[in-house]
């Protein structure tokens, strides 16, 4: 081999070498057990993601579950036509796109700041017992956890309008005005989900170098120092792809979490695509549209993420891809 042909060998990523000097059935041999655990997780994808994804063509037709999706009647694009045309589905993208926005912004880092928090405490016994409490209400279904917040802010026995009657105010009735629905929700998905997402980030920390921490007391570094300097940029890799992550699911807010909370009261403010889809999809029987209120949905997502992506690459290095 020529030293050009060398120098380019010797530049490829290690496992590329590998292959090359032991070959292909080696290499796969040598990481079977890898291949063999990730095969239920690819079977899901096939099965739950991508086979599904053949049903985006009733997007494009006047779907009738009597003709089955190769003989229902092909309309083109006027489901996408109707969808923009309705006046009451861009109030309904507002509401998605403000929920999600409030979503990445403050249910985005407390999961990140919380992780931090626990880092820092050294009773093992405390440690536990704080994880397990903010673990916890992840567990508990929606359903649940939207009963236990209607109950906290019940106008007559709640624990938040007693409060408020104690400073001499007339008690409110959170879940009867649309201005408070928002608010509801994201906090409610704060309490629930912010104690599981944690594991991640406490996942990453415990593979930072302990003597990297030991290095920085010598040279006099607080606690907090450590953590700007150490910690933090230690796990960025992984708060970087969770953003992207949560970046491509903008608009997926999920329907249970929002559909618990809305009533004729508050729908003009909480109402989401996720609740829409339900109504008309599932009740109204209106396959096809909603498929591609789906499917503009996706369409979204996957250019959010793609941009993200890109943005985040020249930035930082980082990105999912």
């Amino acid at each position: 081999m020529s030293y050009s042909e060398v120098k380019q060998e010797l530049s490829k990523p290690p496992h590329e070498q590998m292959v090359r000097k032991t070959g292909l059935l080696t290499y796969y041999n040598r990481y079977k057990v890898l291949y063999l655990l990730s095969i239920p997780g690819i079977v899901y994808f096939l099965i739950f993601k991508y086979i599904p994804l053949t049903g985006s063509v009733m997007a494009f037709q006047d779907y009738s579950i009597f003709a089955g999706i190769w003989k229902s009647d092909w309309v083109g694009l006027d489901n996408f036509r109707r969808m923009f045309e309705y006046a009451d589905f861009w109030r309904i993208l507002k509401n998605t796109m403000a929920i999600g926005f409030y979503t990445l912004f403050f249910a985005f880092p407390i999961p990140i700041l919380l992780a931090l928090m626990m880092n820092e405490l050294r009773n093992q016994f405390f440690k536990r017992f704080v994880q397990t409490a903010v673990y916890l209400p992840h567990f508990l279904s929606w359903v649940v956890v939207g009963g236990i917040v209607i109950e906290i802010l019940n106008p007559t026995s709640g624990v938040v309008n007693y409060i408020v009657t104690l400073f001499g105010h007339e008690p409110i009735y959170f879940m009867g005005e649309d201005s408070f629905i928002r608010t509801i929700i994201v906090s409610s998905s704060v309490w629930r989900d912010a104690g599981w997402s944690t594991i991640i980030y406490l996942a990453a920390m415990s593979g930072i170098n302990p003597d990297l921490y030991e290095a920085a007391q010598m040279d006099g570094a607080t606690r907090w120092k450590q953590t700007w300097a150490i910690t933090i940029p230690s796990i960025l890799t992984t708060i970087t792809i969770l953003f992207l992550l949560q970046i491509g699911n903008f608009l997926d807010l999920g329907f249970e979490r929002v559909f618990v909370f809305l009533n004729p009261l508050n729908n003009a403010q909480g109402d989401i695509l996720d609740t829409y889809i339900y109504r008309v999809g599932l009740i109204q029987r209106e396959y096809s549209y909603t498929t591609a209120i789906g499917l503009f949905k996706s369409v979204i997502g996957f250019v959010l993420i793609v941009t993200a992506n890109m943005f985040s690459k020249k930035a930082t290095g980082e990105g999912l891809y």
